[in-house]
């Protein structure tokens, strides 16, 4: 799945805790609209008039807005983004207050509310200290053999806890009309594996290993701080032989489909039967291999590893993904490590955001069919596919344009384009809850019985045809993704809002907004890795070796000027990482300008404020990005994130768009401008 924006590290940073009491949303507060970007839809006094946009246009665009921008001590970062996910957050917490302050509802409202007033009873968790752990401790204390620990790790895919191997359910890429089990590496408590490997990353490392070993004294763990230090020699040896993220993106490669049964003799060591088993998926026959030449690997430092590592490693998982719903001593460690040491963050969110949060994450689309009853009108499902639409005949013109492509692979692009499946708002069909037990006073058991309840419901699916109606993210959600096995581009019900969307607004800024979003998204059909997806998602090279070659040769250009954009002292962009959502953005600035031009109808763009249409697509797309991040939070997602930083999705793209230079009079010497035969001319 191919996102819009890193929404998992927003999550994460809402899941640090923050010891407070319930509080009541404003009533007197207006959350039916967000706020107006400026008067015609741009913040005309958050450009710094000192900078012009060729000497750089981000800092054009936004630089007096970041320079008086003070991310909130809580945060990690804050931006465009976060304001409008503070509108949502706002909005969801209002639905689910009154949820929760009705204990006569029943159905999903009666769901939120109980899980959310399940979270808010702070007194009652700080009560139960540890011993919502206690079965689940028990169960590691029992095991006796690794295949006894082979087995639990299986059943951490349901509950809490953790395994060194990964199993996931979803669309087969080969067969994508059917499910299919993934496996892959796991077993890194750290951000990636340069955290491990790295020099620079050596004091993160070691307060990962003070943390792991207070998580084993909270726990009542024996020999906390030896058993840590050999956790995280454990995890360095996992690290050493894991595939990178880079290596990740071959879509390729993370294909290897065999029969559950070969598992054993490709990974030997690990009991895979026992975690197959303790997963719930001894019905599976076949399994989709990732990262077939790691897996062995993995299995290797397994079976050298001594039972009481193991179980030490197990025990620190179990309570570092339980410590947000236990007491304030493992609320307070998690975060510490988790938000300051790898975030930079200086204060823990309240707690009605966590609450929020937990629930949008663990029944959301319960809570999200109450919030579009309240905030998502029809009339923008409408705007929105008309939007699409044009986006859409944008790069059926992209298509007939670009010299590289030859007639034969044009013809397989516009079928591929013409089967795009598009979902606006939420689902046509909800999710039934009926069968989740949610009960008063009992967060650890509430969160562990979601958890179960939601794979239970993705395991059912294996042998049976994969439901095209659903949606990988919930309505209140500030984000969009294209979903290269169902060829679909899908856009939650909160994204249509300024900065992305203003109904009031100047069309050039929307289409800079809402057109580069969705162009975004449509050009993942057709970037790096989603190009390699037929129009009925199965994983197929339907490309001529000749536009392979084009392409790749394009797409270099664009990476050569990420790999050279230095974010921070030493710390540049890996363009291997970032090359799809690279391609996207500019893509999607592409296909919002031609959009907007055909919009036009053949008429001129009226001029605002001084400013000309081009220039106010161009203004618009910079908007969206504005936004400050604390240094430690922004090293990690070099690291770590398939995106870009904000300002190199400004200034980056960009460069390689002619219009820019004939709209704001760029010219050799400035340091924006791109030859001609270096901007990178892919769609």
């Amino acid at each position: 799945m191919k996102s819009f924006w890193l929404a998992a590290a927003a999550a994460a940073a809402l899941l640090s805790a923050a010891p407070s009491g319930a509080q009541t949303a404003d009533p007197a507060a207006d959350l039916s609209k967000a706020p107006r970007m400026g008067p015609w839809g741009f913040d005309l006094a958050g450009r710094d008039a000192a900078v012009t946009p060729g000497q750089d246009f981000y800092a054009y665009a936004n630089g007096a807005y970041v320079k008086a921008l003070e991310i909130p001590p809580d945060r990690a970062s804050f931006g465009s983004f976060d304001k409008l996910n503070e509108l949502s957050q706002a909005r969801m917490r209002a639905v689910v207050e009154k949820a929760a302050a009705d204990k006569s509802a029943t159905g999903d409202v009666a769901k939120v509310g109980g899980l959310y007033r399940s979270f808010m009873d702070e007194a009652k968790v700080d009560a139960l200290g540890a011993r919502p752990m206690a079965g689940d401790l028990a169960a590691i204390r029992a095991e006796k053999t690794r295949s006894d620990i082979a087995r639990e790790m299986g059943r951490s895919m349901k509950v809490f806890g953790g395994s060194v191997f990964s199993a996931q359910i979803g669309e087969d890429a080969k067969d994508p009309d059917h499910y299919a089990v993934y496996l892959g590496q796991a077993g890194l408590g750290l951000p990636d594996r340069d955290y491990y490997l790295q020099p620079s990353f050596a004091k993160q490392k070691q307060a990962y290993q003070d943390y792991v070993a207070q998580m084993l004294i909270l726990t009542g763990w024996p020999n906390p701080a030896a058993n840590a230090r050999a956790i995280v020699e454990l995890e360095t040896r996992i690290a050493m032989v894991s595939w990178t993220r880079a290596e990740r993106r071959d879509s390729v490669k993370m294909y290897n489909g065999l029969a559950t049964s070969q598992v054993p003799s490709l990974a030997p060591g690990f009991d895979w039967p026992a975690f197959m088993a303790g997963a719930g998926l001894t019905r599976a026959k076949t399994v989709v291999v990732q990262e077939k030449t790691a897996l062995p690997k993995i299995a290797r430092i397994y079976a050298a590893t001594p039972v009481a590592t193991l179980k030490a490693w197990q025990v620190f998982y179990l309570a570092d993904q339980a410590a947000p719903y236990l007491s304030a001593p493992f609320v307070e460690a998690r975060y510490h490590f988790r938000n300051e040491v790898l975030a930079g963050t200086k204060a823990m969110r309240p707690r009605w955001k966590r609450g929020v949060t937990l629930v949008d994450g663990r029944i959301g689309e319960a809570l999200g069919r109450i919030y579009v009853e309240e905030y998502f009108p029809p009339q923008s499902k409408a705007k929105m596919l008309a939007l699409v639409g044009d986006i859409r005949t944008a790069m059926q013109g992209r298509i007939d344009r670009v010299d590289w492509m030859s007639p034969a692979t044009k013809a397989r692009a516009h079928e591929k384009l013409s089967l795009f499946r598009v979902k606006i708002g939420y689902p046509d069909k909800w999710r039934d809850y009926s069968a989740l037990t949610i009960r008063e006073g009992d967060l650890y058991g509430n969160v562990q019985r979601a958890s179960t309840f939601d794979w239970n419901f993705q395991a059912a699916r294996l042998g049976g045809s994969v439901d095209k109606s659903e949606w990988a993210l919930t309505p209140p959600t500030i984000n969009a993704y294209y979903n290269p096995t169902g060829n679909e581009i899908v856009f939650p019900a909160a994204i249509l809002q300024p900065p992305f969307f203003d109904p009031d607004g100047d069309p050039a800024i929307n289409y800079g907004g809402i057109g580069g979003t969705i162009g975004h998204e449509m050009t993942h059909g057709f970037d790096d890795q989603g190009r390699q997806y037929d129009g009925r998602g199965k994983l197929s090279d339907w490309w001529t070796t000749q536009d392979a070659t084009r392409f790749a040769a394009e797409a270099a250009k664009l990476g050569k000027q990420y790999a050279a954009f230095e974010v921070l002292p030493g710390a540049k962009i890996n363009s291997d990482l970032t090359m799809g959502e690279n391609i996207a953005d500019l893509g999607g600035l592409l296909l919002a300008l031609d959009a907007y031009h055909t919009s036009l109808h053949g008429q001129p763009a009226p001029v605002i404020d001084g400013l000309t249409g081009d220039q106010r697509v161009f203004l618009g797309w910079a908007q969206v990005w504005r936004g400050k991040m604390r240094e430690d939070a922004q090293r990690q997602l070099l690291v770590s994130d398939p995106h870009s930083p904000d300002i190199a999705r400004v200034d980056v793209p960009v460069r390689n768009v002619d219009a820019f230079y004939e709209a704001f009079g760029v010219k050799p010497g400035d340091p924006m401008y791109v030859a001609p035969a270096d901007r990178a001319r892919i769609w």
